[in-house]
């Protein structure tokens, strides 16, 4: 799949944008500032129903205005798909699909991208929430229903937490609590599925991560994803903090059933605990993705480049990961002012990892930061306004 152009109307600093888009690299030139990571992220918007950047839609409406519109004309094989979104400073946002109105939730399917940012590095970083959303939006990218099984699962948890808060301000205990048992079971159906899932998912990640680390930063490195597990943790943790010796790293996928015994295990195992402290203590909104690097955690012990380097090769096995099950094509790459952390060497690694996808869309405050190989089609991008267009 591949962008074919883009329209842009009052989104960031556009009062309008009409861009054309070549298939294989498209290089976005400007000054900080200037509008050209505004142009990735609607693109990014319009297959995730979310920014990268900000976490309310109204911040990518331009200052006075009510509405944003994004607008792309998508290409696959012989098929030509017209995605477009209004988003609303006031109700709801509407999407379209060849001028014909869907609901906005179902806009994603008919457009994928993976995108990398300087806010990525999160990823390696930064704490398991992060970690946590990146497995489950790709989740959703490959199994739309999850996105309803993830939405179940936190309002769930979220009346399961007002009960136990409940229950610790009146000094109610278990034995008292059988509305609590109805919730446990709830949330044991819900959070087994999400569990399972993710494990299959990082499962298929490994491999990925491990060519694509390789791919970037060279031979002899070896870099490793695990699963942190809440429920088969004896302690009461936030995350396992990159330490494979704990018994809650799991390796091994655990089946629904499986899950589900032991999550009932684990509830029961922390009921004192959690009637005292009145929040939910095990489950999946407290798992984490492990990520390791020469047998050591990444968080806390790989350098700035590796950092920076094991957050790209997430995003490039998510990219392999959806291309080998979409009947689409291949997800558009997107890769935000990447180049200037990564030196000469990585550069042209990266350089090679990509050059195989349908359409890769790059983004650089400094052209000569590029590999020469990824400058087939440049635009310049100058106050929110593309004043050259060409090849170079």
């Amino acid at each position: 799949m591949r962008v074919t152009h883009l329209s842009l109307t009052d989104f960031r600093n556009y009062e309008s944008a009409e861009l054309h888009l070549e298939p294989g690299p498209n290089l976005f030139v400007g000054s900080n500032g200037q509008g050209k990571t505004n142009l990735v992220e609607a693109l990014g918007y319009l297959s995730t129903l979310g920014s990268h950047r900000v976490s309310v839609d109204h911040a990518m409406i331009r200052s006075a205005k009510d509405a944003a519109i994004i607008r792309a004309q998508l290409s696959h094989d012989d098929r030509a798909v017209l995605a477009e979104v209004q988003i609303n400073r006031v109700g709801a946002n509407r999407a379209q699909v060849n001028r014909s109105a869907i609901k906005t939730r179902e806009l994603p399917r008919y457009f994928s991208s993976v995108l990398f940012a300087p806010e990525d590095l999160a990823l390696v970083r930064g704490e398991p929430s992060g970690r946590r959303r990146f497995l489950d939006e790709l989740l959703v990218l490959r199994t739309p229903r999850m996105s309803g099984v993830l939405a179940d699962y936190d309002r769930v948890l979220r009346q399961r937490n007002t009960l136990l808060k409940s229950a610790r301000s009146s000094g109610v205990r278990g034995g008292q609590l059988s509305t609590l048992e109805i919730w446990d079971e709830r949330l044991v159906a819900l959070g087994s599925e999400i569990i399972e899932s993710r494990g299959a998912l990082v499962a298929e990640l490994s491999p990925e991560v491990a060519g694509a680390y390789e791919a970037i930063a060279g031979e002899g490195h070896g870099a490793s994803l695990a699963n942190y597990l809440s429920i088969l943790s004896s302690g009461d943790l936030d995350s396992a903090g990159g330490d494979l010796s704990d018994a809650s790293v799991s390796r091994d996928r655990l089946s629904v059933e499986e899950t589900a015994d032991v999550f009932r295990a684990a509830l029961e195992r922390v009921r004192r605990v959690e009637l005292d402290r009145g929040i939910t203590l095990v489950g999946p909104h407290r798992d984490d993705l492990v990520l390791t690097l020469n047998e050591l955690p990444a968080r806390g012990y790989a350098s700035h480049g590796e950092s920076w380097s094991f957050a790209l090769a997430l995003k490039l096995a998510s990219a392999a990961v959806l291309r080998r099950e979409s009947s689409a094509g291949d997800p558009v790459l997107i890769l935000d002012d990447v180049f200037a952390e990564l030196d000469e060497s990585r550069r042209l690694r990266l350089a090679g990892a990509v050059e195989n996808f349908e359409q890769v869309l790059i983004t650089a405050a400094v052209m000569n930061d590029v590999p020469a190989a990824l400058a087939h089609h440049v635009v310049h991008i100058r106050a929110g306004k593309i004043v050259d267009e060409g090849d170079e």
